[in-house]
């Protein structure tokens, strides 16, 4: 009787550990009580964005003249004019072909906008666009030093603290998640060589609502006189922005050569 009474307790352990354990359940049965609680410090996951990208491959074939033989959609990317053709953004008879203030007069920004020029290159745009949004800020975004080097001094010769140059890549923006409420692409987005890529990061930098100003050359128009794949019919510009969660909002035909595009994120 002794020994029985000290080995109760022993024996009754054993069989809480047993209940406890559950030795007999395998790892993938769910307790029936449902899940439990989550653990401190653990944060829940909330999907703000519920688009899934579904992007077709890219293609490749044989470059045409002025193309880099990368088929994006059904369409050839051409090869990027580069920052030795700052001269040609900067010409004099630009307003004349282009009419570009007329552009940015209706891109019609609330004065705190925050914008991001993408593909800036001399700032041609950033700085015009800059004076509308005094209390706000053109992020004038470029891939190639050179320019990034172009636009801080002329920055700083202008003295215009609201333009900041921004360094992206040729896969990504590098800008925060939902940080800026509109984006501008003039005569930029055909050169683009991961043009899904890119969107997908602009996308995720604009908040929801935010808009995006796409200015390309009329592929529609024979008499505009710019090479073939500098050039973009609407059709397509739709199909790829749509590609990559946009909705298309407006095509303004306004503008001496160019399609005025605008497409918006969704939400509020």
């Amino acid at each position: 009787m002794k020994r029985l009474a000290i080995l109760s307790p022993i024996i009754f352990l054993l069989i809480l550990g047993l209940l406890l354990w559950h030795p007999w359940r395998t790892d993938d049965e769910s307790p029936a009580a449902g899940p439990g609680p989550v653990e401190a410090g653990a944060t829940a996951i909330v999907e703000a964005d519920p688009f899934v990208p579904k992007i077709p491959e890219y293609e490749f074939a044989e470059p045409t003249r002025g193309g880099i033989g990368k088929i994006y959609l059904g369409r050839e990317i051409s090869q990027v004019m580069g920052h030795r053709g700052i001269k040609w953004l900067e010409r004099d008879n630009r307003e004349e072909e282009e009419s570009p203030s007329s552009a940015i007069d209706a891109l019609q920004l609330p004065p705190e906008t925050v914008i991001a020029d993408i593909g800036a290159g001399s700032g041609y745009y950033s700085f015009r666009i800059a004076k509308l949004i005094p209390e706000g800020e053109v992020i004038a975004v470029d891939i190639q030093p050179e320019m990034i080097s172009h636009l801080e001094m002329t920055a700083a010769e202008k003295d215009i603290t609201n333009v900041r140059p921004h360094l992206g890549t040729i896969e990504d923006v590098a800008l925060e998640p939902a940080s800026i409420d509109a984006a501008i692409m003039v005569d930029a987005y055909h050169e683009f060589s991961h043009p899904a890529e890119m969107m997908l990061s602009i996308r995720e930098a604009l908040r929801p609502g935010g808009q995006v100003f796409l200015l390309e050359f009329r592929a529609e128009d024979e008499s505009v006189p710019i090479s073939r794949l500098h050039k973009m019919s609407e059709e397509q510009v739709r199909k790829e922005m749509e590609a990559v969660g946009l909705e298309f909002v407006v095509n303004h035909d306004f503008l001496p050569w160019q399609h005025f595009l605008v497409f918006r994120k969704p939400g509020r």
